[in-house]
């Protein structure tokens, strides 16, 4: 039997992955003091899998200006949006591991996997997690004098099966799967309206044409502050500060009922370790700063600041919970 001559294809992506691993491997063989000090010695580019001016995209540049002076290096955000964050996801897992490429992600890395037949990644095995950056609560909110409370709501809902409606930024986004989640805790049939982002999930309340909207808190609540919107409930551990008269899902009967939409900061796996804890470590001190997380609640997010294993957890955690919320909601695959 004759063996078969690689293409030129196959040697470039041979010879490449040839030199990933011994690059990794030369890193690897360096002592770890040696290695950290050395890192980084270029701009670090940060992949962003939504488009520029949402709130993940603002936190992720939060984030980056907070680090530069820790790091030593410029740290720029380069903003792969489509494709639901799978694009820009992928686009991550499969660069070379050496600190130079890394990504900010949502909550989408973890809902994904359960949401579309295929993925070009795998949450737990093509990502190495630096810092669990920040957590932001969805707030669900209805028109003035329809009701004054979660329970009213769940009561309208209860007495009226598949009439009511809730509009939301998107399928299979964090909002989504919070009302999901609701409707299998509360026991209530009521119908999803998607959207391609907040503003016009409000403005579907606004309107009139559905009776709840669920979002991130930035989206509403200078119309709850306005008095055009009502809030019944928030989806975060603790009540948000600049709504402080919302109550949370557990105050509101659903203990253990939280769902926030959480912002991560990964490397590709293969990243040596004493590159991931510098960057976890720089990372966690700009966190620290009392000024950086003022800038990130302004825009609705809560620091968490968490190191790789808080992360780990976080994503092991969510990807089970979310498969289950899918499954169980009968929410269809894309």
């Amino acid at each position: 039997m004759t063996r078969r001559s690689m293409t030129v294809n196959e040697t470039s992506r041979f010879n490449r992955r040839r030199l990933i691993e011994g690059a990794a491997a030369l890193m690897l063989a360096m002592p770890r003091p040696v290695l950290a000090q050395a890192y980084p010695s270029r701009t670090i580019r940060v992949i962003v899998p939504f488009a520029a001016g949402g709130p993940s995209d603002i936190i992720a540049r939060i984030v980056a200006d907070a680090i530069q002076p820790k790091l030593g290096q410029s740290v720029v955000i380069d903003n792969r949006a489509g494709g639901g964050a799978n694009i820009g996801i992928g686009a991550a897992a499969r660069a070379e591991p050496d600190g130079y490429t890394l990504l900010i992600t949502t909550s989408a890395i973890v809902i994904n996997p359960s949401l579309y037949k295929k993925v070009p990644f795998d949450p737990v095995k093509d990502f190495a997690p630096i810092s669990d950056l920040a957590v932001s609560p969805q707030m669900l909110s209805v028109l003035p004098g329809y009701v004054n409370t979660l329970g009213e709501f769940i009561a309208k809902a209860k007495a009226a099966p598949g009439k009511l409606n809730y509009s939301s930024p998107g399928a299979g986004t964090q909002a989504q799967l919070t009302v999901e989640l609701l409707k299998l805790r509360a026991g209530i049939d009521i119908v999803h309206v998607p959207f391609s982002g907040g503003p016009p999930a409000v403005q579907a309340l606004l309107s009139g044409a559905v009776q709840l909207v669920t979002n991130a808190v930035p989206t509403s609540e200078k119309l709850v502050h306005a008095g055009k919107l009502h809030a019944i409930a928030v989806s975060g551990e603790e009540r948000w500060p600049t709504v402080p008269k919302v109550p949370t899902l557990v105050e509101s009967g659903f203990p253990g009922f939280v769902t926030d939409t959480f912002v991560g900061f990964f490397a590709p796996i293969a990243t040596p370790k004493p590159i991931v804890e510098r960057l976890a470590a720089a990372t966690q001190g700009a966190l620290a700063d009392p000024a950086v997380r003022e800038r990130a609640q302004r825009v609705g997010f809560r620091v968490v600041g968490g190191g790789p294993d808080v992360l780990a957890k976080r994503v092991q955690v969510e990807v089970a919970r979310n498969r289950e919320i899918i499954q169980k909601a009968g929410i269809p695959m894309r």
